[in-house]
């Protein structure tokens, strides 16, 4: 949800000075307690390997995801998140290429 999060909501902003996502209120994610599918997890035993992370790389492909998803079904390419409904708009209106 992290990843989800990330794609959909969250930005860094910033004035001519400083940084203004300072806390939770100026910076916005995916509320706590949002509704989420059951994952089921499944943990593959190989103590052999080395421990280089679990959920990283999950966390950026949800961006790629979503971000193909929209494409599917709207024919416009958005390439930065987060993905707002003002960046739809705007790759809309100029005039983004419909899927082939």
């Amino acid at each position: 949800m992290q990843g989800v999060s990330r794609a959909l909501r969250e930005e860094v902003t910033w004035d001519d000075q400083k940084i203004t996502s300072v806390d939770w209120r100026t910076y916005h994610s995916l509320p706590l307690g949002f509704a989420i599918p059951q994952i089921e997890v499944v943990l593959v035993n190989n103590p052999t390997e080395r421990a280089d992370g679990a959920g990283e790389l999950a966390i950026t492909l949800s961006g790629s995801a979503l971000g193909n998803a929209i494409f599917d079904a709207t024919g416009v390419r958005i390439r930065e998140i987060p993905f707002t409904p003002d960046r739809l708009k705007a790759a809309f209106k100029a005039g983004a290429p419909a899927k082939a």
